[in-house]
């Protein structure tokens, strides 16, 4: 079988699910069965994929979509939590004393505080905590899921404690052989892994920087009454401003410090910078912006999780105390990140299946006080203390966030498993390449010295397959690292042009766009979310790739840890 009819068979999945969701308008919840069958069968007659390995592999997929899941439930019934104790009234307060202009919000709550929940937990929570808080404030239920996607860029590259980079590159990489080439060049792993960081941390830094922006203009654009892109970019001192209050930080931390805490420390220092700054004023427009009012939204910007409004006799939360849940998820996420002690503490609860359905290789585990689900449902627990809340509340919260779930989990049953075959299709009884390096050599071939321009969006189309940075980066990284020797080129740059590209990637991951609908109980209109969170993409890996080329070709920047590859 020819490398080009092994691409088209492998892209059939994805041209599928773009045909279907992009241009038939169909529900994911339609579309996804379909998909996943497609893909069974093409692994099963083309790839020659044992039945027990499609089968095995599908219910990988399961067992992960468990851990997904249950991530949604602790992000809905976290704000279940906060809506039944008043907090949110108090949140909503504060932010509009801050600035009443949705740009400025945008900014604040996706932007930093969503980047600071990207550092420190990834996974997609940043987009399923930012999103339900901008629909409580007031954001139609489209817009902020819109948003919440696209803060998974920038971030994401370091997202959970640098864990795409500790785990993805390194994992995706012949760390054994690397090594030792490493030492006979004098050099080491460590220090290898410390140029990609750098160099992943300055491309973000740059392209990044614009992303505040792109959220202001994409959200007039979209979600403005007059549908202006121009209504924006009033916002464009004020949006560099604080693109670059994180970007400078952010980079600064990657290159000196390492993986593990450039988007925790740039968010901090962000919102300590333009939360002053908003209040003061400081390059923020006369004008402000907002959306029309309610009752003349389209009913496809709704969701059926509606904010519920302040009553009366509600109960007063101080801010700080309303922003205490939030506090603690972030300080207990990073706590069990960093620390070895409370590391090893919540991974020892695991369950799971490993050598599934036999000798397969193919193994799933959920850690359910590990993932963020469980930090989030024992942070509602403690503010049903903190709040002195009725357990009543408390049950009322979980039962509302479990009915959400139905349609989510109906969805990601589909479409995780089918991620699943794809990364596992390369063991196969055809002695094919898995179907994605099959599509990324390709584009290599097709493409040559010109290819670096194309490195992100080989590793976005990674992340769109599986969904996450941390898959991506393991399934191609040696990939990319071949093609940069083949063509004599920076190794350490082209992986990481794939590692950014992986993060943008997420920006248009099919079941991140169903979870985050999900907790504001928007399911169906995922299409609808995709055709827009495409433009900063296309932004994000073509700016990359251009980033790219200039620093290979009119850089001339060579790897000075690895000289068997120039």
């Amino acid at each position: 079988m020819s490398t080009s009819i092994q691409a088209l068979l492998a892209a059939t999945p994805i041209l599928l699910a773009a045909i279907l969701l992009l241009g038939l308008h169909w529900p994911a919840r339609r579309a996804m069965p379909v998909v996943y069958l497609a893909a069974a069968g093409i692994a099963l007659v083309f790839w020659d994929m044992s039945v027990t390995r499609v089968l095995a592999s599908s219910i990988q997929g399961l067992i992960v979509t468990v851990a997904v899941l249950w991530i949604i439930f602790g992000a809905i019934m976290l704000l279940n939590t906060l809506q039944n104790s008043g907090a949110i009234s108090t949140i909503r307060a504060g932010f509009t004393n801050i600035s009443p202009d949705r740009r400025v919000q945008v900014l604040i709550i996706a932007w930093l505080f969503g980047c600071f929940i990207e550092g420190a937990s990834g996974f997609g929570t940043p987009a399923a905590i930012a999103a339900p808080l901008l629909v409580a404030i007031g954001f139609p239920a489209l817009g902020a899921v819109m948003i919440g996607m696209m803060i998974q860029s920038t971030p994401v590259s370091f997202g959970a404690v640098g864990t795409p980079i500790l785990i993805g590159v390194t994992n995706g990489l012949d760390h054994a052989a690397l090594s030792t080439q490493l030492l006979a060049s004098g050099s080491s792993w460590d220090a290898f892994i410390r140029l990609i960081t750098s160099e992943v941390a300055i491309g973000h830094a740059i392209v990044g920087t614009f992303m505040p922006f792109f959220m202001v203009i994409m959200l007039t654009r979209f979600f403005g009454k007059n549908k202006s892109w121009r209504e924006g970019f009033s916002m464009l001192p004020f949006a560099l401003f604080t693109g670059i209050s994180f970007t400078i930080p952010y980079a600064l931390t990657g290159v000196f410090l390492g993986p593990e805490f450039p988007s925790i420390v740039g968010a901090l220092v962000g919102l300590a910078i333009v939360v002053p700054a908003a209040k003061a004023g400081f390059l923020v427009p006369k004008d402000t912006w907002d959306f029309q009012p309610r009752e003349e939204w389209p009913k496809g910007w709704l969701g059926s999780i509606e904010p519920k409004q302040p009553q009366e006799n509600e109960k007063k939360i101080s801010m700080l105390m309303a922003w205490a849940p939030y506090l603690l998820v972030a300080g207990i996420l990073v706590a069990t990140r960093v620390s070895p002690e409370l590391k090893g503490f919540v991974k020892s609860i695991s369950f799971g299946v490993k050598n599934i359905l036999g000798e397969t290789g193919i193994n799933a585990a959920v850690q359910p006080l590990y993932l963020p689900g469980g930090i989030l449902l024992f942070v509602c627990f403690l503010t049903l203390f903190l709040h002195r809340m009725k357990p009543s509340q408390l049950i009322s919260a979980a039962t509302d966030a479990g009915k959400t779930l139905v349609g989510a989990g109906f969805v990601l049953v589909f479409t995780i498993p089918m991620v699943r075959i794809l990364i596992n299709s390369g063991v196969n009884g055809a002695e094919l390449a898995s179907m994605p390096v099959a599509m990324a050599s390709y584009v290599a071939e097709t493409f040559g010295s010109v290819y670096p321009f194309f490195a992100p969006t080989i590793g976005a189309l990674g992340a769109f397959i599986a969904g996450s940075n941390t898959v991506s980066n393991m399934m191609l990284s040696q990939f990319q690292f071949e093609v940069a020797g083949a063509l004599s080129v920076s190794g350490t740059i082209l992986v990481s042009l794939q590692a950014i590209g992986a993060a943008a990637g997420n920006m248009i991951a099919i079941h991140n766009v169903v979870a985050a609908s999900a907790t504001v109980g928007l399911l169906g209109q995922e299409g609808k979310t995709l055709r827009m969170t495409m433009i900063p993409t296309f932004y994000y890996v073509v700016f990359t790739g251009i980033l790219g080329m200039i620093a290979i070709y009119a850089l001339d920047i060579a790897d000075p840890l690895l000289t068997m590859i120039k």
